[in-house]
């Protein structure tokens, strides 16, 4: 409670992008050992600069690239009970430098078509550069994508509504099932319950009441800006499309809380 109310007292005053600035030389220290033995052990794999890698993940080039490696196996996994896998239009939604995305042809058919969309532009010209055999697309912080309706079979979001305003949520969501085909599946995490802990009193009020609780005064779409999604908000978002599933996972002894795991379908 403490800590939330100092990240409170820091958001107030505008001093969170500096806050996050002195967090990201921190990262960069503590890890440069363990990062630069990377770079020696694998001297062929291609990394973001540092803090596009900090502000999409953690700074740790091992954590980055072999969980990353990890997510996209998950992914994976959990969508194949409810869809095929094969020939199919894959949109990552947020991908940022390309941290789960340049992973995905290792799970799937090799006929499928993968995609990235983001809001920053370093990020995209970083990935259109290097990873190949990707389409990527700069998208602004409004709902607005340059793809036919019904195009994707699959789009997922790894903790992209945790960085949007309410409005957002409700616009973004409804570009996204526009551009998703009937009976295609959408994979999304969401800040829920596990993070309660997290909030202040006055927070709590408000999602224990089901609404959304957003963190702003900062750039939408920046990892500084955050909302915590209570299960009747998603359920009020979600009301035109069938819940396939709803997983809150329990917490491990990693500092790291497990986010909410939403897998929806379009209907016909």
């Amino acid at each position: 409670m403490f800590r939330t109310k100092v990240s409170q007292f820091i958001r107030s005053l505008g001093l969170l992008y500096q806050m996050d600035r002195i967090n990201f030389f921190i990262e960069k220290v503590k890890n440069r050992k363990s990062n630069d033995q990377f770079i020696k052990d694998h001297p062929s794999v291609k990394l973001p600069p540092d803090y596009l890698i900090f502000e999409s993940f953690q700074l740790n080039y091992k954590k980055y690239y072999s969980e990353s490696m990890g997510t996209s196996e998950w992914i994976v996994d959990s969508v194949k009970p409810y869809m095929s896998l094969k020939n199919i239009n894959v949109l990552d939604w947020g991908c940022g430098p390309g941290r789960v995305i340049r992973h995905m042809y290792e799970s799937l058919d090799k006929n499928c078509k993968l995609y990235g969309t983001d809001y920053n532009l370093k990020s995209i010209n970083w990935c259109q550069r290097n990873l190949k055999n990707i389409f990527f697309n700069h998208n602004g912080i409004e709902s607005n994508l340059p793809f036919n309706d019904n195009y994707f079979h699959l789009i997922y979001g790894i903790s992209i509504f945790t960085h949007l305003s309410e409005e957002k949520h409700y616009e973004w969501f409804d570009e996204l099932l526009r551009v998703l085909s009937p009976q295609g599946i959408m994979f999304f995490t969401t800040q829920g319950d596990n993070f309660r802990v997290k909030l202040s009193e006055n927070e709590k009020v408000k999602y224990d009441n089901g609404e959304l609780v957003v963190r702003g005064n900062v750039k939408e779409g920046h990892r500084t800006f955050s909302a915590f999604q209570p299960k009747q908000f998603m359920l009020d978002l979600f009301k035109d499309v069938t819940i396939e599933s709803h997983l809150i996972r329990k917490p491990n002894k990693s500092k790291s809380l497990p986010q909410d795991v939403w897998i929806i379908r379009k209907k016909k």
